[in-house]
């Protein structure tokens, strides 16, 4: 009976090289068919572009070399999740149980929330595609041929979202947008959250004076519109990738300073951060270790919004002319240049637009769901 039983967790564990096979002959039919749609998916986009995959390590583009060597680290990520996982679930075998720990419950608390799974899959799906866009799109984004010929085309198969003014394929330019703006309203956030975090931290947790010093230095800052401020900055320094994520990071943190202030100071007098001063950590280590982790909940919730705030700014800056500008393609800038075009030509500013909208209100549907599962009181009832 043991030497049958040994066969069958040696077939599945082969079964699960395949991702998501294993699980779905385990009964983890959730798990199994996420993990084979998206491995599915992988396999579909290597074989659709297996000339361009090939072409990224003779010599490509940067940005062709880190898509083709994402999308291998994506298949070789998937298929060893997926043994790890069916060798652990075939070890506990039926002792498998619910856990009852804070992340378990929130996590579940989470997929019951079906808006906010969702909005997971489009922003999901959205970085993803923006890492491969490279071996996804169809044309150069920059590229402008015979302008007669070409400008103004309306959505077909050939273009899927049209072409502008100059002839180029939307759809490409959209593509490569999404790169731009993502990835920019990602890097302000995680500058914004650290820089707000590290600063507030310290006030809270020093007090007296450093916190009178350094909270009066944010409300000064807090004084100045941050979009006036913004504005300010951009007009100053030459907008490029770089300076923007800078400055929308570096004017958006006194918020999650003042925040984490307010969590720290009703921490810090506790007994697990006594007991950290009683048997000598140094201060750094009680702020990191134990402080922040602590008060980092809300801080998740607010990070989702933010990423959809800085997206939302950049959109505003690249409208106005002051962020990325062209021909380096942003949604914001697409946004502007069909703008002139609405009555002749309405695809040009609605594909850009539509894409930007979508990103706002999946951040938004995500962040409320995150807000919803890490719910202090709804976590505390499931233990009671």
């Amino acid at each position: 009976m043991r030497e049958r039983n040994s066969d069958n967790h040696s077939s599945v564990l082969r079964l699960s090289l395949i991702p998501g096979l294993g699980h779905l002959v385990l009964g983890e039919r959730r798990r199994g068919v996420h993990l084979l749609a998206f491995a599915m998916i992988c396999v579909l986009i290597l074989t659709s572009t297996w000339e361009r995959f090939l072409e990224a390590f003779q010599g490509s583009a940067i940005d062709h070399w880190i898509a083709s060597l994402f999308l291998v680290a994506c298949l070789l990520s998937l298929s060893t999740f997926s043994v790890r996982d069916v060798r652990r679930l075939v070890t506990l075998g039926d002792e498998r149980v619910q856990s009852k720990s804070p992340l378990r419950i929130a996590l579940r608390r989470f997929q019951a929330n079906r808006l906010a799974v969702w909005s997971l899959y489009v922003i999901g799906a959205l970085y993803f595609i923006a890492i491969l866009t490279p071996l996804l799109t169809p044309y150069d984004p920059s590229a402008i041929e015979d302008v007669l010929e070409t400008r103004y085309l309306a959505p077909s198969t050939a273009h899927l979202f049209g072409t502008d003014e100059f002839g180029r394929d939307l759809f490409s330019r959209a593509m490569y947008g999404a790169r731009v703006s993502l990835s920019i309203g990602l890097l302000a956030m995680l500058i914004a959250k650290l820089v707000g975090t590290t600063y507030g931290s310290i006030a809270a947790y020093f007090g007296g004076v450093v916190d009178n010093v350094l909270m009066r230095i944010v409300d000064v800052i807090i004084a100045f519109p941050t979009f006036f401020l913004m504005l300010m900055l951009v007009g100053v320094f030459e907008a490029n990738l770089v300076v923007l994520v800078l400055i929308l990071g570096l004017t958006s943190w006194p918020g999650t300073a003042r925040f984490i202030r307010g969590e720290i100071l009703s921490l810090k007098e506790q007994e697990f951060t006594e007991s950290a001063r009683a048997i000598g950590l140094p201060a750094h280590l009680i702020i990191v270790r134990h402080l922040i982790p602590s008060a980092l909940s809300p801080v998740l919730v607010s990070a989702a919004l933010a990423v959809a705030g800085m997206i939302g700014a950049e959109a505003g800056l690249s409208f106005l002319g002051l962020g990325i500008r062209p021909p380096t393609p942003s949604w914001g800038n697409m946004v502007s240049a069909g703008s002139d075009a609405l009555l002749v030509a309405w695809w040009v500013a609605f594909f850009p637009g539509a894409l930007l909208t979508i990103t706002l209100i999946a951040f938004s549907l995500f962040a409320d769901g995150i807000r919803d599962a890490l719910d202090p009181k709804a976590l505390m009832q499931r233990f009671v």
